[in-house]
């Protein structure tokens, strides 16, 4: 969840059939022959354990220093997040990050705030994932006494207003009745998604929390949950700019007013990694939009991350039109708007085509997302999705593809490290990770790799039969069946298509789908993450 107070008037910006012959028996069988017993099933895929992200020192400080810009960025990461939310209390985190960002200090009710920030043009907001919780700020350096004042009241000097309080409770209400349910499809598979494959784990609820728990909350309850994990001993404060000794000194030296610790850290358990389960989400829609996906171990730090890295930004990078799968199923075919894949969780940071920074996991996930199709479309489109993932596991990326995925990438990498803010979330994200200068190692793998490299990593890394699926659709017992039993889908188009495109549609039409028919569910909209 992301929330911005944000003022910038002048800074913003075939298989293949084969028969088979039986040899005629022997006369006189040995007698073991008798006593065979039929092959074992396969073991299932070992668990997805938690291997804890670093612990970075009490009130760690990363300092980008820049004396000649005249913008001072603020970038305060909590190592706490709905994994923090209690019991029953699903949404607490965020309600309380947006209280402390929005709510006013002792000094500024909610709406001085705003009369305040908006002259300096400075920028105030924060966000809350998983594990992690930002409080960002940017003002030009002329204002930087009066910002730095109001940005640690944020947290030392809380307002804790009972209106604001219930303002900011109805809108994550209304965040999860209107806007998860109703009003955007393509999140609802994804938090859908998450449900499914964290199911019992930390990470399963919404991060904006649920509608029992939401409205159960008191002021009381976010006041001392503010106190328990918003401490010294879960902060990396990163600064950037025009950044002196003495700031360095003064931001320390007021955060150390923050509880020295709180809440205990919560242990992670494994996830199962067994794969061919679906949630399908029934709502009223025109559409289906299909997310699908399975945990890894796979994460910043592993050999292996880099070439899949590059292998899925091959299949389909966010938004950008040389992937495989946006010209395969979005420009051949017509099917939908953008079709991607990802090598860790993504979250598309507002107004840019790049993953957030700080939503760092102790477990990942290696996704493929599917846009909203029309429902005559969507088995076709999964299909079609499985079909071009399984072409890159068995044949690689072909060397011309390849040069030009690895150039993409060593351009493309510095657009992701063009603000302050993005390269203080960068170094910070480094820290727990142990991966210091990430994107530069990241431009070092690439310039070593080959395709039958990236290839190795792909065949040890990407598991088709591992996903698991989530569906958002209104005809969601239709689709259950269909799933289930796995007729042909075949497709129509409105115009011409060439007839290799024909032709390859008719291994999509039949393609197998990993699905295992008794693992099929299905939740109204109304009631998802109600309780």
């Amino acid at each position: 969840m992301s929330r911005s107070l944000a003022l910038c008037a002048v800074l913003c910006l075939g298989g293949c059939a084969t028969t088979s012959q039986t040899a005629p028996a022997p006369e006189a069988p040995p007698p073991q022959a008798e006593q065979a017993q039929a092959p074992a099933e396969p073991p299932a895929p070992a668990p997805v354990s938690a291997a804890p992200l670093k612990r970075p020192e009490p009130l760690q400080l990363v300092v980008q220093a820049n004396p000649a810009s005249p913008i001072v960025s603020f970038r305060l990461v909590f190592h706490s997040g709905s994994v923090d939310d209690p019991k029953g209390k699903e949404g607490i985190t965020s309600l309380t990050a947006d209280l402390l960002s929005e709510g006013g200090t002792q000094s500024l009710t909610s709406a001085q705030l705003l009369d305040v920030l908006f002259p300096m043009a400075a920028e105030l907001s924060s966000s809350t994932d998983k594990e992690f919780t930002v409080f960002a700020g940017r003002v030009h350096k002329d204002h930087l006494p009066r910002f730095l004042d109001i940005f640690t009241d944020v947290l030392l000097k809380p307002r804790f207003s009972p209106q604001e309080f219930e303002r900011l409770r109805a809108r994550a209400l209304s965040d999860v009745r209107n806007g998860l349910r109703s009003e955007n499809d393509e999140l609802l598979g994804k938090v859908a998604l998450d449900s499914l494959l964290f199911q019992g784990h930390p990470y399963a609820h919404f991060v904006g929390g649920t509608e029992k728990a939401l409205e159960a909350l008191t002021l009381e309850d976010v006041k001392a949950h503010a106190a328990r994990v918003f401490t010294q001993d879960r902060l990396v404060i990163g600064l950037a700019g025009p950044v002196d000794e003495a700031l360095q000194k003064t931001v320390v030296s007021r955060l150390s007013a923050l509880p020295a610790t709180g809440a205990p850290r919560v242990e992670l358990p494994p996830v199962p990694s067994t794969g061919g389960h679906v949630l399908v989400v029934q709502k009223p829609t025109l559409s289906t939009a299909v997310s699908m996906g399975y945990v890894t171990s796979l994460r910043r730090g592993d050999p292996d991350f880099f070439p899949v890295a590059l292998a899925l930004s091959y299949l389909g990078e966010h938004r950008q039109s040389s992937g495989v799968l946006f010209n395969e199923l979005r420009e051949k075919r017509g099917l939908n708007y953008g079709d991607y894949a990802y090598a860790e969780h993504f979250i598309e940071q507002p107004g840019t085509t790049y993953n957030r920074t700080n939503i760092a996991r102790t477990q990942q996930d290696i996704t493929l997302w599917i846009r909203p199709v029309v429902p005559a479309n969507g088995v076709f489109a999964t299909r079609g999705m499985l079909y071009f993932l399984d072409r890159l596991v068995k044949q690689g990326i072909p060397q011309d593809k390849f040069e030009l995925s690895r150039g993409f990438l060593l351009g493309y990498t510095r657009l992701w490290e063009q603000t302050d803010q993005r390269r203080l979330g960068y170094a910070i994200d480094s820290l727990f990770y142990g991966t210091p200068g990430l994107l530069e190692q990241y431009r070092a793998a690439l310039e070593k790799m080959t395709p039958e490299s990236v290839h190795a990593a792909v065949r040890r890394q990407l598991r088709p039969e591992a996903l698991n699926y989530a569906f958002v659709t209104q005809e969601a017992q239709e689709l259950a069946k269909l799933l289930e039993e796995q007729p042909a889908s075949p497709i129509t188009y409105a115009s011409p298509k060439a007839p290799a495109l024909l032709e390859e549609d008719k291994a999509i039409i039949t393609w197998p789908l990993p699905i295992r028919a008794e693992a099929i569910q299905i939740v109204p909209a109304q009631s998802f993450m109600e309780k």
